[in-house]
């Protein structure tokens, strides 16, 4: 096993341009640039004793429509993790191209709110590489502690497509997805470039459309993560301080666009959807239950 301690901030658009240089025609030939397939490595980055940065907890809150609290956002510590994860992804000995990589699902388990002030430790790792009908899916996983204690704890799953097994039964039984009801958000066509500058995440089929269309999207579209956030915003009030949120990601939502959000609430468990306006299509389906 190797574990890697990752210090300060790593910048995000180096990061992005290396994850992009193994799908550039002919330079995804050079050696050490290629991916070929093959199994995960074996490969945990930490960033140890973060502290929090005020500042960027309040620009991220804004940008995904959380409210003012005394508590981080249950989906900020991905904005941590999230330069681990372009870490391992882009690491020499990873077997699959970052870009192009398709974020199937995103479990988030929070164990107890987390103060701001609180100094937290930050791991991930990627793991469990097995068969999808439409290829091959891996985890990468996160944990959060502080003091010790684990506070926060993730699982994105991650598709490559190609050589998939179509006879595989589906790992999950789907989560429902909840009619629409009374809530339309309109998007804005740079609200990919907005999350970008809060998360560091500048896929190129984030931002415009002529990128977006180079990778073979019509225009570019909503980051997944911010949908699950915006979602969680909403209900944030209805959740309970130890809680499990998943979420799958359905149909893209194109930018600029309209989506409408369901939500079923019972005591234990809340149910909640995007869908697309004029047809029902899902975009996002997300269940809650108390951890």
């Amino acid at each position: 096993m190797t574990d890697r301690t990752i210090e300060g901030q790593p910048s995000a658009l180096p990061t992005m341009l290396k994850a992009a240089l193994p799908v550039l025609p002919g330079v995804n030939l050079i050696p050490g640039i290629a991916r070929k397939g093959g199994d995960l490595p074996d490969l945990t980055l930490t960033r140890p004793d973060r502290a929090i940065d005020l500042g960027h907890v309040a620009a991220y809150a804004e940008v995904c429509g959380f409210p003012a609290r005394q508590h981080l956002p249950l989906t900020y510590p991905h904005m941590l993790a999230f330069p681990l994860h372009m870490g391992i992804m882009t690491d020499g000995s990873f077997p699959f191209p970052a870009i192009g990589t398709v974020h199937l699902a995103n479990t988030i388990t929070q164990h107890r709110l987390i103060a701001p002030t609180e100094r937290l430790d930050v791991s991930a790792t990627a793991g469990n590489l097995r068969p999808h009908p439409k290829g091959r899916v891996f985890d990468l996983v996160t944990t959060v502690t502080s003091g010790g204690e684990t506070v926060w704890e993730s699982t994105s799953e991650y598709l490559r497509i190609g050589g998939g097994d179509k006879d595989l039964e589906p790992e999950h039984a789907p989560l429902d997805v909840v009619p629409a009801g009374p809530v339309v958000w309109r998007l804005p066509g740079d609200l990919g470039r907005r999350y970008a500058a809060v998360s560091g995440d500048h896929n190129p089929i984030h931002l415009y459309p002529l990128t977006a269309k180079a990778l073979g999207f019509p225009r570019q579209i909503a980051h997944g993560m911010w949908t699950k956030a915006r979602c969680v915003a909403v209900l944030d009030n209805r959740l309970p301080d130890a809680v499990t949120v998943r979420v799958e990601f359905k149909k893209p939502v194109f930018l600029p666009g309209t989506v409408a959000l369901g939500a079923h609430i019972d005591d234990d468990r809340v149910g909640f959807s995007l869908t697309r306006p004029k047809d029902g299509a899902p975009h996002l389906v997300g269940l809650a239950v108390r951890a």
